[in-house]
């Protein structure tokens, strides 16, 4: 096949879905020459699953990557039909934000911002080879022959490597919802020294909203004044869609249980590893025997359509089995389905091959970013999607890279497991895997990392200015809690709501505040405290935690001791004497950038640690 010039760039990204344009954007908002290339325009930022953004642990990464310059929250803010908090009645740790998304304008406005991005060029085109010459990215080639020049690209390939889905015995090569799958570049990529699995995910079907009975199903409404997820929102978004709450049942788990052997899942046709924390209907009807019923949600997939999506009943069952399976469900028995469920499979990366900037090991300026690094969920994408084109336009500019620590950041959390520790199943973000939850709120994600987006070159001035502002008040926000004080008895009633006896003294806000008493009911007995309602609670927030986050405070420091004792990528653990085989072998893999690393590989034990320790420090 001829040859020929797409033209010359400095970076290029493969894949235009979640964490693909997060990265686009990154690398020409930086002020770099960029192409992305996609299979298909009318796949940029698609939903293929669920239509929502956010979720418990994954709202903190939406709010992370608005502080650092992203668009996931600005673009979720604008075409969001619902949005809620969730977990409201646990700590503000673990309190995420949710929204329903409209999925069309979803990816319609998301490939406005990319068309209209300065420094941006899109291309339909599906590619075939990473150019490298001399162990660096030298540029690109497509199935038809078209050449891009660069020095660096980011893989975003989502689940479209080798894509093929599956619906009861008929498999079928294609990406998600008939989108053409990527059958070109996965040989290329174990040419280069990749280690590739196979890995699945799947998606329920989508039912025609007219042939609902909804009086069945329990009305999910959105919530007002939750605060929108980027911090440059000026209101929050409108609920102007509820969804539903509905349960499967026992003839639901009849009919699944007496077709397992045209399962998929069941008769050894998918033998790929499924998401643990998502998994299929059939799968759950299996694993929890002992449930009679489970949850389901009929989502809103638009303002513009009538397609629902049916929540928790993801399935590859055969088309005739899933309509007789439906309708066992009360509110479904009527039901037209318009898109029919299946399972997918895809090729993807051992991301123990990547450093913590997410650039691959054995090639300079080839980045990897989303479900090609094992995860699942569009916001772990979009991070990813961030942190990799940050990188290699930092890279780019001769500028240091940006890798966050755990203590810093749920992306942290996220990249330091991937290439630590690696991933056996798709990866999903939980709040229980950050041990420094309570430092990493989402309300606080700008005061931790928009600094860092703004040094890096990708915040805005405006968004720069609208943080700085917002800091200014949280700071004067905590001062006039901490000192205005009220006489007993203007706090009598509140203290004896709560139960406590009377105060021998005045108190000040902030007194109360640690006595477990809100700031809204304070302000209602005592008066307006002044700030906005986000700047307010955030300064509460902190109040009320202090003594923890001083705790959380030391035993960061204590951990930092071993984050700043950094690893030469050059160092062969071979021939360090008293490290054990097997972790020699597990720091020669993985090639830990810091003492900190090391200690969080599994196989690597404190005996090992101590012995690095030590000659770390005959070294010096």
């Amino acid at each position: 096949m001829k040859e020929f010039s797409l033209g010359k760039y400095d970076a290029a990204v493969v894949g235009a879905g979640h964490a693909g344009c997060e990265a686009a954007l990154a690398l020409a908002r930086t002020g770099l020459k960029t192409a992305v290339l996609t299979l298909n325009l009318d796949a940029i930022a698609f939903m293929a699953c669920n239509p929502s953004i956010g979720g418990t642990a994954k709202g903190h990464l939406v709010r992370e990557i608005d502080a650092l310059g992203g668009e996931m929250g600005v673009n979720a803010d604008a075409t969001a039909l619902q949005i809620k908090m969730l977990n409201v009645g646990k700590g503000a740790a673990v309190q995420s934000l949710r929204c329903q998304s409209d999925k069309n304008a979803y990816h319609a406005r998301m490939k406005s911002v990319l068309e209209n991005t300065e420094n941006l060029r899109i291309i339909q085109g599906e590619v075939a080879e990473i150019i490298v010459e001399d162990g660096k990215v030298a540029g690109l080639k497509t199935t038809y022959g078209g050449v891009i020049n660069c020095r660096a690209v980011v893989l975003a390939t989502g689940v479209y490597l080798n894509a093929q889905t599956i619906t009861g015995d008929v498999i079928k090569k294609s990406g998600p919802n008939g989108f053409s799958a990527a059958d070109a570049l996965t040989q290329n990529l174990i040419d280069l020294g990749f280690t590739v699995r196979r890995f699945k995910t799947g998606t329920p079907a989508r039912v025609d909203f007219r042939t609902i009975d909804l009086s069945k199903l329990t009305p999910q409404y959105g919530e007002n004044n939750v605060g929108p997820f980027s911090f440059i929102t000026q209101n929050p978004p409108e609920n102007k869609m509820p969804c539903y709450l509905g349960y499967t049942n026992l003839a639901t788990h009849k009919v699944i249980l007496d077709n397992l052997d045209r399962s998929p899942l069941y008769n050894g046709t998918i033998e790929s590893t499924g998401p643990r924390y998502c998994p299929s209907i059939e799968t759950k009807v299996v694993r929890f025997a002992d449930k009679e019923r489970h949850q389901i949600f009929i989502e809103p997939e638009g303002a513009d359509t009538l397609e629902a999506y049916v929540q928790g009943m993801s399935s590859s069952l055969p088309h005739d089995i899933q309509i007789e399976m439906y309708h066992t469900v009360e509110g479904l028995e009527h039901a037209d389905i318009m898109r029919f469920a299946y399972a997918i499979e895809y090729d993807c990366i051992d991301t123990l091959d990547v450093y913590p900037t997410l650039e691959f090991k054995k090639v300079q300026g080839l980045y990897t970013a989303g479900q090609i690094n094992g995860t699942s969920g569009y916001e772990e994408a979009a991070a990813q999607g961030l942190i990799a084109g940050l990188n290699a336009s930092l890279k780019l500019r001769g500028m240091p890279p940006l890798v966050l620590g755990r203590d810093e950041a749920y992306i942290g959390v996220l990249i330091d497991d991937l290439v630590t520790k690696g991933t056996e199943e798709p990866y999903r973000m939980m709040t229980s895997r950050a041990e420094y939850r309570i430092e990493l709120r989402q309300d606080n994600a700008d005061f931790r990392l928009t600094q860092k987006g703004y040094d890096s070159g990708l915040v805005t001035e405006e968004r720069y200015a609208i943080y700085l502002k917002r800091k200014e008040q949280y700071e004067a926000a905590v001062q006039y809690l901490e000192h205005t004080s009220f006489t007993p008895d203007r706090t009598q009633e509140l203290l004896e709501e709560y139960g406590f006896s009377r105060a021998a003294g005045s108190l000040s806000i902030a007194d109360l505040i640690r006595r477990g008493i809100p700031l809204d009911k304070i302000s209602a007995a005592t008066g307006e405290t002044g700030f906005a309602r986000d700047v307010a609670e955030s300064a509460e927030i902190f109040i009320r935690y202090e003594g923890y986050l001083k705790k959380n405070a030391e035993q960061i420091a204590r951990a930092k001791k071993y984050e700043d004792k950094l690893l030469s990528e050059d160092i062969d653990y071979s021939k360090i004497e008293g490290l054990r085989l097997e972790a020699r072998e597990k720091l020669n893999k993985i090639k830990p950038r810091s003492l900190g690393q090391a200690s969080r590989i599994s196989g690597v034990n404190p005996a090992d640690i101590a012995v690095l320790t030590v000659w770390l420090s005959l070294k010096k």
